[in-house]
């Protein structure tokens, strides 16, 4: 056996030690209890950006994995970064990881599996007493659900441009409270971790995510392999009137928001592009002024997300959505403002890293098959910095984003097995796996 052969049967042999050492009794208890942190009374969870539950959890994860080949760093946004020493620690680390924060009424597998499956590897990694060549980083970005601060994937963005950091720290919520604000208060959380500038250089970043669709479930496969990320256009739409008393103001004398925004919702709604199947097309956020019973409304606002896997389509089609307004604003009695928030164009994940996850699938006799993403996540900004990839597991009836959220045991546990084996690959090969 030549020198080649043996090295490859050697690394061969780690990795099978490691993806059989994966716990998914230990990954499934984690995720468990991680849920009853912002837990609702239909068995979901609400845990929103940078709260004092958020925060919270992400102290009970440093305790879970509180040992000495390990250090702690967060940034400027309010990101978390778990680092796993390795043996040449001079090298950029392979990063993984997602999310801890929820919709109001979201499930328990969405983001944190991803954080949650990055940490199984890493204490596969201590109880096999394995130090990798690279150094390894789970990562647990901030504010990526946007629905606290809008827009969302605010973490990953500003460590992958941190010239945005001031933009992004000066948005508020509904409360009137800053990103700037709710940031220093997880700092005072996280006081004695170490400060690290944003946009640190990395070498990969891998991440596991339940799919958040139906297609895998209905298709009969455990891995999905990610080509791509559908773009994504966020506006915010104020429909300004005059506020009256409902029971003295007659119509012909009203500037009434509420009618404007009904009008132009028709409009949004039923034109045939905005409509079609490809696109997708959502207002899911919708506030009245003053929002009392008996005053014509004097001001709504409404949030727009559109996404498209095309980038010429999502050009046009937000552009019909600004041309709508203008209509509405120009023949109506309401003065309409469209403000876009993000234009994020669509991604192709390249070949690299979805490779390493189809050959790991393959290996474990894992049924897969390649989809693209329709839901964004932290990986398209990560995509900007260093060759990325993800890893998709079924969930059931591909219900997200509710509080119904569900994903199988094996499914979660075949998924973390796929992570460790990339990851390793990844960071023991990384040079010879990037070629």
């Amino acid at each position: 056996m030549s020198q080649r052969d043996m090295k490859a049967t050697d690394m061969q042999n780690r990795i099978d030690a490691i993806t059989h050492a994966i716990n998914p009794h230990r990954l499934w208890d984690s995720i468990m209890e991680m849920a009853k942190y912002g837990a609702t009374a239909n068995g979901g969870v609400n845990r929103l950006a940078l709260t004092e539950t958020d925060n919270n959890v992400r102290l009970i994860l440093l305790e879970w994995i509180n040992r000495p080949n390990y250090q702690f760093f967060v940034d400027a946004i309010g990101n978390l970064f778990i680092r796993r020493d390795g043996a040449c620690p001079s090298s950029a680390p392979v990063m993984t990881g997602s999310h801890l924060d929820t919709q109001p009424s979201g499930g328990k597998f969405d983001g944190i599996y991803g954080v949650l499956a990055g940490l199984e590897v890493f204490r596969t990694l201590d109880d096999l007493e394995m130090v990798t060549s690279s150094p390894l980083e789970l990562a647990v970005w901030a504010n990526e659900e946007g629905c606290r601060f809008v827009p969302g994937c605010m973490g990953s963005a500003c460590f992958a441009k941190p010239e945005d950091l001031m933009h992004w720290l000066a948005i508020t919520d509904s409360e009137n409270i800053s990103v700037g604000q709710a940031v220093a208060c997880f700092h005072r959380t996280m006081a004695g971790i170490s400060h690290r500038p944003l946009g640190i250089p990395v070498q990969a970043y891998v991440e596991a995510h339940i799919e958040q669709g139906p297609i895998l479930e209905n298709t009969a496969a455990t891995i999905g392999i990610v080509s791509g990320i559908q773009g994504c256009r966020d506006f915010q739409v104020i429909i300004t009137g005059m506020e009256a008393h409902a029971g003295t103001t007659p119509a012909s004398s009203r500037h009434d928001a509420m009618k404007t925004a009904v009008q132009l919702l028709h409009d949004l709604y039923t034109d045939e592009a905005l409509a079609s199947d490809e696109c997708r097309f959502t207002i899911g956020a919708f506030q009245v002024y003053p929002n009392s019973s008996s005053v014509v409304p004097g001001r709504v606002v409404f949030n727009i997300d559109l996404r498209h896997p095309l980038q010429s389509s999502l050009t046009v089609l937000g552009n019909k959505i600004i041309e709508l307004c203008d209509k509405h604003s120009h023949t109506g009695r309401c003065r309409i403002q469209a403000k876009e928030l993000r234009w994020r164009r669509p991604i192709e994940l390249g070949k690299n890293i979805p490779d390493l996850i189809q050959n790991a699938a393959d290996r474990l006799t894992l049924p897969s098959r390649v989809l693209p993403s329709g839901a964004s996540h932290d990986a398209v900004n990560l995509y900007q910095c260093c060759p990325t990839g993800m890893i998709f597991v079924p969930c059931e009836g591909g219900i997200s984003h509710n509080e119904k959220e569900n994903a199988a045991f094996g499914d979660l546990h075949a998924g973390a097995q796929v992570l460790a084996e990339v990851l390793y690959r990844l960071a023991e090969n990384s040079r010879e796996s990037m070629l």
